[in-house]
């Protein structure tokens, strides 16, 4: 269905290609996923498989794509359009129309399929997606992960032959990532559609594949082949596939009943030893009402037109504390983020930032960027400036920061990160470490995420992880509304949960996420509470602590610290 003969891309002015060597055949109805660290071309591969490179992207493609028989290089996206459907990474990007029905029909419209047949697609997608609900709804108004599933669903309706697929779950709740790939593998059985999905969430997907096509480096040839014969040579890896690594099971197990079957002997080891937990920096030695508060949430309800987004709303958030937020779908995280901002004003209820006089709907952002930052899900939403250098000098004036301040911060966050690209054409982990710094020139006491690991492999995740237990151990409150159960496993102090804009769970994270089927993290249900991590299993084996417990490549790098604000 998909063959590539001796492929390579060179974009231009780039030294080196950042595909090459690509020569293989991906079979009609089977589902390959594609892996890889950030930055070795796979957007590159799926772009070559939709014809959007070179016809979009430009540079240079040398040897041959075909799909279904249509050489790419000489037919252009709008004239695949009716073999290949495409999803990328940004949903928004993706959209044409207003609301999610008119979205799910605009493919079709395109294609002008008879409108009998548009009707029954639409309910039909609406049904196995779960946006029934939401058909009339505006685009704007649905949160990141419900856009995700609309785009994926304006796709389906056009009954492609491909699939393209990047990043798919990556703003997906655990429960509507699952249905989304259910669905996928639905399509690839029932009616032979071939699948070709780009994703770092492997702990997700990886068991729904019937190939993975693994790209070791930029550069490099890929290697394509079983599931579990390559895990065991890839450098990113789900955390069962380093638990299983931990224990010597050859071939590693790729799924949690697997690993389960394999684990009596991993267990007997484990067997009276227990995990170092974490006390927060702020609370060591202290009593938890001793513990200085950064805000102080009470009774908030937040209305979005005529919802109620978030109702009766209690949180306070300590200094030196983790807390990651989670919660399905809609379920209020990223309105409870901004509402702490000062972005929503409350229909009822208030939210207190220790040191402000008002609220924070009422305070001068000048001053609020003092004493609360948020990196939003879109980090381009940060990000106006022409080139890096001009960003971090304008942060730098904004915050009343010596000069370099916000340059010195990036280059100590991500190495390499170029002064003179623009921002939006670095890779999505320099997009996060470039948001992240202008954030926090200011030195904000609290510092609030919102999904901050959207586009990030496990060695970008856990130099991120690093970061922000840095700055948890320097007294800075750190919030992530996040769907990844694997990083709040690993970094968080706190779980609060929300359902339908409440909070519905709030306390420790081995004791929430542990009692959560949802939440729960892979070493977690392998090995039962109240293991966690990759990492403390390491530790509790003699392997000693490493530089992060995320699964993958180990990446040494410095710290960072950032002083917390009055």
């Amino acid at each position: 269905m998909i063959t590539f003969s001796e492929v390579s891309v060179t974009y231009d002015g780039a030294p080196a290609p950042t595909l090459a060597g690509v020569d293989l055949t991906v079979p009609e109805g089977e589902l390959c996923l594609l892996v890889g660290p950030s930055g070795v071309g796979k957007s590159t591969l799926l772009g070559t498989v939709s014809g959007l490179v070179p016809h979009f992207t430009g540079g240079t493609l040398r040897g041959r794509v075909t799909v279904a028989g249509r050489d790419t290089r000489t037919h252009r996206p709008r004239e695949l359009a009716d073999v290949v459907g495409t999803v990328g990474q940004d949903p928004l990007a993706h959209f044409v129309t207003g609301t999610v029905e008119d979205e799910l029909a605009y493919g079709m419209e395109s294609l002008g399929l008879p409108p009998a047949t548009m009707r029954r697609r639409v309910e039909e997608t609406l049904d196995l997606l779960g946006l029934a609900e939401l058909r009339a709804r505006s685009i704007d108004a649905l949160s990141g992960g419900q856009q995700q599933r609309v785009a994926i669903g304006s796709v389906l309706t056009t009954h492609p032959r491909v699939l393209v697929l990047d990043e798919p779950t990556s703003a997906l709740d655990p429960a509507a990532a699952e249905e989304v790939l259910a669905v996928l593998q639905r399509l690839v059985h029932d009616l032979g559609t071939t699948v070709l999905l780009a994703e770092h969430r492997l702990e997700r997907v990886v068991q729904f594949a019937d190939q993975v096509l693994l790209l070791p480096a930029p550069g490099e040839p890929p290697v394509l082949g079983e599931p579990a014969e390559v895990m065991g040579r890839s450098p990113v890896h789900p955390p069962v596939v380093a638990l299983g690594r931990l224990a010597g099971w050859e071939p590693p197990p790729l799924t949690v009943r697997e690993a389960r079957r394999r684990a009596a002997p991993l267990t007997r080891r484990l067997a009276g030893a227990a995990p170092a937990l974490r006390e927060p920096a702020g609370q060591r030695g202290a009593p938890e009402a001793a513990v200085p508060e950064l805000a102080t949430v009470r009774k908030l309800s937040v209305r979005r037109g005529r919802a109620e987004v978030l109702h009766g709303v209690d949180l306070r958030l300590r200094r030196g504390e983790a807390v990651a937020l989670m919660g399905r779908n809609g379920a209020g995280k990223s309105t409870l983020l901004r509402a702490v901002l000062g972005m929503h004003t409350p229909a009822a209820g208030s939210v207190t930032l220790t040191g402000l006089d008002g609220p924070p709907h009422r305070t001068r952002p000048a001053r609020l960027l003092r004493h609360v930052g948020l990196v939003p899900q879109d980090p381009r939403d940060l990000l106006f400036a022409e080139t890096v250098a001009a960003e971090c000098a304008a942060a730098d004036a904004d915050a009343d920061a010596q000069p370099g301040t916000c340059r010195a911060l990036v280059s100590r966050l991500l190495a390499g990160v170029p002064g003179g690209a623009h921002p939006r054409d670095l890779s999505e982990g320099q997009r996060l470490t470039l948001a992240l710094a202008v954030v926090l020139t200011a030195a904000p006491p609290l510092l609030l995420l919102d999904e901050p690991t959207r586009g990030l492999d496990y060695a970008a995740k856990a130099r991120l992880a690093r970061v922000l237990r840095d700055l948890a151990d320097d007294g800075h409150g750190v919030v992530l509304a996040t769907h990844d159960v694997e990083l709040a496993a690993e970094i968080a102090d706190r779980v609060v949960v929300l359902a339908e804009g409440e909070v519905v769970a709030d306390g420790p994270t081995a004791e929430v996420v542990v009692a959560s089927p949802s939440f729960a993290p892979q070493v977690t249900k392998v090995l039962g509470a109240p293991w966690l991590t990759p990492g403390q299993v390491r530790s509790a084996l003699g392997g000693g602590p490493t530089a992060a417990d995320t699964p993958g490549e180990d990446v040494p790098g410095d710290g960072v610290r950032a002083e917390a604000g009055p």
